[in-house]
């Protein structure tokens, strides 16, 4: 269990909070549900806690976020959601190569992990899914695609991801889902929201 390292000032309704352990304070917030609070936003450092200033103010909350300790969250209930893969990716070989792998053995270790959603970003419904295999942690491409198509499957540094609109990327692609990530007609549009359990499943 941790407290935050750093919890700063953002903006007149804001307050971003540096942590270890994100998902863990995120859940401890949640659970003390301090006065004011609207909103939080994990990333990858930090998450950001918006609030209502006709019922708080930074330096009361501040003093409050300072007083909790990250929770436990990797045994709370949280939903898993399975995502049938095609590993027939354009970097397949080239991670492989990289690696020293196998290109069997990249889709073994990479079907293998259990992830979590730990944020979004870079555009709707991009979930940055922790756990990926360390042996799989490469650098970005070094020449970005101008359009990466919706569905890829994609690693990059320490994570995975899985591509939910067509767009510009830099990330290793592994393969395709047809997973529908990213959905305006559900009720909830992001399949992957923050906490969520991920695990890809090879088909051919």
């Amino acid at each position: 269990m941790s407290q935050p390292s750093t919890v700063l000032r953002y903006g007149r309704s804001a307050l971003l909070v540096e942590v270890d352990d994100v998902l863990g304070f995120q859940a401890a917030c949640e659970a003390a549900q301090p006065e004011g609070v609207v909103e939080l936003v994990p990333a990858a450092r930090t998450l950001l806690v918006r609030f209502d200033r006709t019922r708080t103010d930074s330096a009361t909350l501040t003093r409050s976020l300072a007083s909790l300790s990250t929770v436990d969250v990797s045994e709370r209930s949280a939903e898993t959601v399975t995502l049938p893969v095609r590993y027939d990716g354009a970097d397949l070989a080239d991670v492989a190569e990289a690696t020293g792998l196998s290109v069997s053995e990249v889709v073994r270790r990479h079907s293998a992990t259990a992830y979590v959603a730990a944020f979004c970003g870079f555009a709707p419904g991009f979930a940055y899914l922790t756990g990926l295999d360390p042996a799989l942690h490469l650098p970005r491409r070094s020449t970005p695609r101008t359009r990466v198509p919706a569905g890829a499957v994609a690693i990059a540094g320490e994570y995975s991801a899985i591509y939910p609109h067509p767009s510009p990327g830099g990330w290793h692609l592994l393969g395709h889902s047809d997973a529908e990530v990213w959905n305006v007609d559900r009720e909830q549009p992001n399949l992957l929201v923050p906490g969520t359990r991920v695990r890809f499943e090879e088909i051919r």
